[in-house]
């Protein structure tokens, strides 16, 4: 459809009226297109990208106002910092290669073969990831501990009073890498649009069969986005909190994570310097596999022109049940049997009962939804944290992209690597950004955020904003602007331009994103655990405060409604996400 309208604003002969049904004030004379919009955009990306991450090198390197690095250099050379900078960087390589193999395998068997099931089982692995990290830690806690009710009700518990065996690094080592295996398959399913199904044709037509084609074509053009995947795995790994806190504190095996924890619960504000300095430490790790992982990506050269998207071309024949089969035992491993064991523990009068009929109790979720007035607090400021973060990034997600994909030219992409540092960077750093960033009195109004709600929902804000603007920039792209010029040579202002045509436009991408915020931000605890205070708690942090206090049963009940509720939450997008541009929604493979 072309633009209907000329300079005198007469319609053409022959061609469509683009503007008929639009408000009345499109007949308005012609208005300035939101002069002020790459400002205000370029002001949000300031304020939640660059000045937190500014406000922590500044404490690190300027405590108390004046230029100390080594005051800095002594917190990271002290026993305990090396011990656990040694710690991250072993459990996030090993957790990062033992991801990037059962992804792999993950991606292949749903990208290239002709199994069954493809669509439900990219779902289950990606929700199996979309559930907090300590909700999959404390799962396999109750899978393999001496006391499993799931394991008694089968006769195969180990003998009270046997250590459990996931805790310490194995344990840590191992959940990490079943949690961020799907998002190393993700980032290999993206890899595998890429490939044009003319390539697999010309190998067939030269007589290479199946494993040919996948270990010398696929696998080589894949080796970026392999690379690229276990960056992100080993990234993912150094700020992971969850996972090492509920596996390696009991056992004192601290990570970084882990260590600004104990330091900032056992010593309060007055060690904000030391933890300042541990928490650059944690962001420059991450930032060197973040830096690799960009210097990976302008190496791979322009983008390839297919014809036609890969197909699956690994033809299974009789082996296809059993590839499935394989795939669902694959899932029902790192999914099923520890949420069932969570859910048995939930449902039992006390740890170490075997699950019966005679036994069958819901006690412990009437006692943390309808009794007890923290778990009941925590969950109502999870949902109102995560739904406030959702809203409010959504709607400024429609602004924000069509800033960035009309109004800054150049700017854009520095726009967006600001924007991404608070969701690049692990969660303690920017939690620990914050506490310094609204500890003081703001100026002007004299009040401070720091034990407040704001406090989180900022740091929700600035953490979640590019996951955000993911499916509206996306729709934004496809937008043809003949839309917007129409209006604006009939006299439409930017902002009424906003209102009325691209904010309708992007109005389901910006649905898709308040829900895929309110998935990742519900049940969150990497932030929270350092920004909580008495009457803020967070689902994330009740659940490790139970745990903590030896009260399983009780945080297995609140893990399990948290997850019943992201699961929702994903069905609902998935719903939703017909509508929208193709693989937006990670498990639409």
């Amino acid at each position: 459809m072309t633009l209907a309208y000329g300079r005198a604003g007469k319609r053409r002969a022959g061609q469509r009226d683009d503007t008929a049904g639009l408000p009345p004030w499109l007949s308005l004379r012609r208005v300035p297109a939101a002069p002020f919009l790459p400002a205000l955009t370029i002001l949000a990306a300031l304020l939640f990208g660059a000045l937190p991450v500014l406000r922590l090198v500044l404490a690190a390197l300027m405590p108390g106002g004046r230029f100390a690095p080594d005051l800095a250099l002594e917190a990271l050379s002290s026993r305990a910092a090396v011990n656990a900078t040694l710690h991250t960087l072993d459990t996030a390589l090993c957790s990062a290669l033992g991801a990037l193999v059962i992804g792999t395998v993950i991606a292949l068997a749903i990208g290239v073969t002709d199994m069954r099931g493809k669509r439900p089982l990219a779902f289950g692995f990606v929700f199996s990831m979309m559930i907090a990290p300590q909700v999959a830690a404390l799962a396999f806690l109750s899978l393999l501990a001496p006391q499993s009710s799931l394991l008694g009700a089968l006769g195969l518990a180990p003998a009270p009073g046997t250590a459990n065996p996931l805790l310490g690094r194995g344990g840590i080592v191992l959940v990490m890498a079943l949690h961020h295996a799907p998002l190393v398959a993700m980032t290999l399913w993206s890899g595998l649009r890429s490939i044009p199904q003319s390539l697999i044709e010309a190998a067939q037509l030269e007589g290479a069969g199946p494993a040919t084609i996948t270990a010398r074509i696929v696998l080589p053009v894949l080796r970026p986005q392999l690379i690229a995947a276990a960056l992100l795995a080993f990234v993912a790994g150094i700020g992971n909190f969850g996972i090492p806190a509920l596996l390696g504190m009991p056992v004192n095996y601290l990570t970084l994570p882990t260590l600004i924890y104990r330091r900032l619960s056992s010593f309060g504000p007055e060690s904000l310097p030391e933890v300042a300095a541990l928490a650059v430490l944690v962001g420059l790790v991450a930032a060197l596999g973040i830096a690799a992982g960009l210097a990976l990506s302008r190496r791979q050269g322009g983008r390839v022109e297919i014809d036609r998207p890969l197909e699956p071309y690994w033809r299974l024949g009789p082996a296809r049940p059993a590839v499935s089969v394989a795939l669902g035992l694959l899932l029902l491993l790192k999914l099923g049997l520890p949420l069932l064991a969570l859910l048995c523990d939930a449902l039992t009068p006390a740890l170490g009962v075997p699950l019966s009929w005679q036994s069958l109790t819901f006690d412990k979720f009437a006692e943390v939804l309808l009794r007890q007035g923290v778990t009941i607090r925590a969950l109502r400021n999870s949902f109102l944290f995560a739904a406030a973060a959702g809203v409010l990034l959504a709607l400024g997600a429609i602004a924000f992209a069509y800033a960035l994909e009309r109004r800054l030219g150049r700017l854009r992409r520095a726009v967006e690597l600001v924007t991404e540092l608070p969701y690049a960077l692990p969660g303690v750093v920017l939690a620990i950004a914050c506490i310094l960033l609204f500890l003081k009195p703001l100026p002007l109004i004299g009040v401070s955020l720091y034990g407040t709600p704001f406090i989180i929902l900022f740091a929700y804000l600035a953490r979640f904003l590019p996951l955000a603007l993911k499916a509206p920039v996306a729709a934004m792209a496809q937008i043809e602007a003949h839309h917007e010029e129409a209006a604006r040579l009939d006299g439409a202002g930017g902002w009424q331009m906003l209102r009325y045509i691209v904010a309708p436009i992007l109005a389901p991408a910006a649905a898709v994103s308040a829900l895929m915020v309110f998935l990742v931000a519900f049940n969150e605890l990497t932030v929270s655990a350092l920004l909580w205070s008495s009457g803020t708690e967070t689902l994330g942090v009740v659940l490790f405060s139970l745990k903590e206090a030896g009260l399983a049963g009780e945080a297995a009940a609140i893990a399990i409604s948290a997850s019943a509720v992201i699961l929702l939450a994903m069905l609902l997008l998935d719903r939703l996400g017909r509508r929208l541009p193709g693989h937006v929604l990670p498990w639409r493979v």
